[in-house]
């Protein structure tokens, strides 16, 4: 992350009033494209939560936005208005949504390097020797090309320093501006007077390096997405509702409590109710973990977020749409959200301190050299110097250029990460919880005690024509078995596959589809055999778990399943801290209740049952194999590995912030030497400019050191 570029961006600001812990369900979103740090949310809770209209409000500094609890036909432009008064650009979020992610940074970037290397050409022959009317010649070029370059690309700076000072506040971009401008104005006014210097180049180099580590920090905010977002889409907009003899389809924000429902297979539920029908089959690993189908009968509760496997059935809602489970989770996500984008990084930290120390110090270089010369305009040019030289390239590409290099090392080992925080996170990390079902373990079909020879060889040739994961694991159970001459075989998707050997009919699926048996069985002729379900680890899941308890790392499983399950999984991968029977909500405690202990957690898990838990979690990782929202929950996504890429993540992690701390004791170093040479008054802007680019060079390169393999 660069350095803070928004009003907010200030040790000191006021912390939130207390009113922001009042609950409710938000009811208005705003965006808030300049918010860049934890200050910032200080300052626009404070502000919101203060006002008699507004319940409650929570920013989200990932999303850049702000969730409000109001009534819900408010007018929320007072509240932009109140923002505007702080310096905080807003919007409501529909009216916002097809603003450009990155604000044309690439296209100021490029200009910004073009115009730099043009002037920087014309600069040579200054300094090669020219003289009078050529030297003013090559200066007014290099005054064409600068001014307009300048002024376009250093908006990002100048609008976020303008809305800081305007309601006195100060940020990073503050003194990142004021050197663009001096360093113009000195320069425009040398040309102007046929003067020796000017040092357009060195106002260009400042706006194009610290343009490159703004660009940097978008890239690594652009893959942010919202679990609360995404829980909510697995909502249906529509349900239909039973009314006497007929169905009608309304909006599911109508449905209360009392209403009919009718689901067909594999619908959704969309509101808690108790079945209608007398029996049905439902998959609740979505909210409880419980790695079978549950068969329910009448009378039983359904929670919204589980899944019909038959029907078509009916169901009696017992709540309204707006306090359904799946309605609480995406609650809960959304404050568990928020709570985690107060992390603080190291660049906002270093930059808390920064901006004031930089100031001070330019305004007592004018000063001291002003009383003790008289020379008004020998002053000025070393508080640019001292500006320029002190200004944050160098901090500002710490982070970001580190971070790059690493997740550009992680993405091509098949690992995607999604925060610009995660890898500072993860550095820190000292307890790793799993989830169990579909993290740590699969479900299998091996055959029964019973199954001949003859009937395996049948049950391989058919699973090797399917690509359903089930078939894979018979595959694997029957590694030994050759098989057998099936011909005829077709698929049918959802029911199981048919073929014909001996002139006999085989079948592998469901009982309800073969039509004898119960289970999933393999039919050879007049014979039926089941096939057994099992719970396996997965091949990597007890190497990787070893890797990290040498790391030194605490290992944690939790699941919905039963407790035997749970023992069971534990015992063979050899996991001390189990927890079982737990529910989303209290996965959700259980990460809080680690972290009120003083842990550090990072949480594992691939299910819609896991999305609180990824949320609460202080860093967290989904597999490739995750459900959507469980992927956009997490700050890491496993894209073409499962579990044995974490060891590697957390010790990339742990290199790229020993680089960035690397990186912040190089700047350290650089202003230790060059900010005296700048108040001595022995540093032109010019020369501030090349040593500023020197150092943020160097710690470019020791970036690169991230590439190194562990």
């Amino acid at each position: 992350m660069t350095l803070a570029s928004c009003p907010g961006c200030v040790a000191g600001a006021p912390m939130a009033a207390s009113n922001a812990a009042r609950g409710g369900v938000p009811t208005h979103e705003l965006i808030l494209p300049t918010i860049h740090c934890s200050a910032c949310i200080q300052a626009v809770e404070t502000l919101l939560n203060a006002r008699p209209d507004i319940a409650a409000a929570r920013v989200n500094l990932s999303r850049k936005r702000v969730a409000i609890t109001a009534t819900p036909e408010a007018d929320p432009a007072p509240w932009v208005s109140a923002l505007a008064g702080i310096g905080f650009e807003a919007h409501e979020a529909r009216a916002a949504q097809n603003k450009t992610s990155d604000d044309g940074l690439m296209l100021r970037l490029g200009i910004a390097g073009f115009a730099m290397m043009n002037v920087m050409l014309l600069s040579v022959a200054v300094w090669s020797g020219a003289t009078d009317s050529t030297r003013d010649f090559l200066h007014w070029i290099a005054a064409t090309i600068a001014l307009p370059a300048a002024l376009f690309c250093a908006q990002p700076f100048f609008v976020s320093a303008w809305s800081a000072l305007r309601v006195w506040r100060l940020n990073m971009d503050v003194p990142i501006s004021l050197a663009i401008v001096l360093a113009c104005g000195l320069s425009l006014y040398e040309t102007s007077v046929g003067g020796e210097h000017a040092y357009f180049d060195a106002a260009l180099s400042l706006t194009f390096f610290l343009l490159g580590g703004r660009v940097l920090e978008t890239r690594m905010r652009r893959a942010a997405r919202s679990a609360a977002a995404d829980l909510a889409a697995l909502e249906p907009n529509r349900v239909i509702r039973v009314t006497g003899d007929s169905r009608v389809s309304c909006p599911v924000d109508e449905i209360k409590a009392g209403d009919t429902l009718w689901l067909a297979a594999g619908a959704r539920v969309p509101v808690d109710g108790v079945l209608l029908a007398s029996e049905a089959q439902v998959d609740r690993s979505a909210l409880s973990g419980e790695s079978d189908a549950i068969a329910v009968s009448e009378g039983a509760v359904l929670s919204a977020g589980e899944v019909m496997l038959s029907g078509p059935i009916t169901l009696r809602t017992t709540v309204d749409a707006a306090g359904s489970t799946l309605r609480r989770l995406i609650h809960l996500a959304s404050v568990a959200e928020g709570a985690r984008s107060r992390y603080t990084s190291l660049a906002t930290q270093a930059a808390g301190i920064y901006a004031p120390l930089v100031h001070g110090l330019s305004f007592a270089a004018f000063l001291g050299w002003s009383f003790a010369t008289g020379d008004i305009y020998h002053a000025l040019t070393i508080a640019i110097a001292t500006l320029i030289i002190t200004c944050p390239c160098a901090l500002g590409l710490a982070v970001p250029a580190v971070s790059t290099v690493a997740t550009g090392r992680l993405f091509r080992a098949g690992v995607l990460v999604k925060s610009e925080t995660a890898l500072e996170r993860l550095a820190e990390v000292d307890t790793v919880v799993f989830d169990k079902t579909g993290t740590l373990s699969d479900s299998a079909l091996v055959p029964g005690a019973d199954m001949t020879q003859e009937a395996r060889g049948v049950l391989k040739a058919l699973a090797e024509a399917s690509d359903h994961p089930l078939s894979r694991s018979v595959l694997s159970a029957l590694s030994d078995v050759s098989a057998a001459d099936v011909t005829e075989i077709s698929e049918h998707r959802g029911l199981g596959i048919k073929g014909t050997f001996a002139d006999m009919p085989v079948a592998l699926g469901d009982s309800g589809w073969v039509g004898r048996g119960s289970g999933t069985v393999l039919q050879l002729g007049d014979d039926i055999f089941a096939l057994e379900r099992r719970e396996r680890a997965l091949p990597e899941a007890a190497d990787t778990l070893r890797a990290l308890r040498d790391m030194g790392l605490e290992v944690h499983m939790l699941t919905g399943d039963s407790q035997a399950n749970a023992d069971r999984m534990a015992e063979m991968l050899k996991v001390e801290h189990v927890h079982a029977s737990v529910s989303p909500e209290r996965k959700q405690a259980l990460i809080h209740d680690l972290q009120d202990a003083g842990k550090k957690v990072l949480m594992v898990g691939d299910g819609l049952n896991d999305t609180l838990a990824l949320t609460q979690a202080w860093a967290s990782i989904a597999p490739g194999t995750a459900l959507e929202a469980s992927q956009n929950a997490a700050d890491v996504v496993l894209l073409g590995q499962h579990l044995s890429g974490i060891p590697d993540v957390i010790h990339i992690a742990r290199s790229a912030r020993a680089r960035i701390l690397e990186n912040f004791g190089l700047a350290a170093l650089y202003n230790m030497i060059a900010i005296p040479l700048a108040l001595a008054g022995f540093a032109t802007p010019l020369m501030a400019a090349l040593a500023m680019s020197t150092s943020s060079i160097t710690v470019t390169l020791n970036a690169l050191r991230t590439r190194a393999r562990p």
